[in-house]
């Protein structure tokens, strides 16, 4: 005999899970409505996962440069000492949303990617430079622009697009040749860091981090 409670059980179940679905949206909706921003839209139209600073009201997406070896005066550069594309939206003065972000460039992606920007409605403020002996060369290209969100949006995303076309720079000979004695240096260090500090640290690819103070 079947027990008369595990219909209810069912019913109260699926009430209780489209309440959860219906609150969800809701909070989601109300999140865009306070900062003035579609960020779930924003994200899937980049196609980047971005940060909502409430206190600043803006919503940044991010994409790091990983994909080649970069080097300065010899020595390997990692994507968080500045070699991280960002866009960065907020509710503009008038209407719409105001975007501005910093796009790091190769330099044989400058001119693809300046002419989609353009094409795509985006100003372009300016373009430089960080270092000097940099392999291969890095360039700096800010971008802006202020109105539908979705047009902005749509612009950030053709030039990562324009990015990804262009064809790979593969680092040279001689650069390789600098990971490797770099990748040799940096582990005789960790030895020579754990030797000084009586532990061994953590080592990534950026940097060795060991913990002092720690039993």
């Amino acid at each position: 005999m079947k027990s008369p409670f595990f219909p209810l059980i069912s019913v109260l179940g699926t009430i209780a899970v489209c309440t959860f679905f219906l609150w969800y949206g809701g909070t989601l909706a109300a999140a865009a409505t306070e900062t003035g921003l579609d960020t779930p839209k924003i994200e899937s139209i980049t196609g980047l996962k971005g940060v909502l600073n409430e206190k600043e009201n803006t919503f940044k997406v991010s994409k790091p440069r990983n994909d080649v070896p970069i080097t300065v005066e010899q020595a390997r550069m990692a994507p968080f000492m500045g070699f991280t594309s960002w866009a960065a939206f907020a509710p503009g003065m008038k209407d719409g949303v105001m975007m501005m972000g910093d796009m790091v460039l190769f330099e044989d992606e400058v001119n693809p990617v300046m002419s989609v920007a353009l094409d795509k409605g985006l100003e372009v403020t300016a373009l430089h430079n960080h270092f000097f002996f940099d392999e291969p060369k890095v360039y700096f290209m800010h971008i802006g622009g202020e109105g539908p969100a979705d047009k902005l949006a749509e612009g950030v995303r053709a030039i990562f697009d324009k990015v990804k076309e262009t064809v790979r720079r593969m680092p040279s000979q001689q650069n390789l040749s600098v990971w490797v004695s770099y990748q040799r240096k940096a582990r005789l260090m960790a030895k020579r860091l754990a030797k000084s500090l009586g532990r061994k640290g953590m080592r990534t690819t950026e940097c060795i981090r060991s913990r002092l103070g720690e039993k």
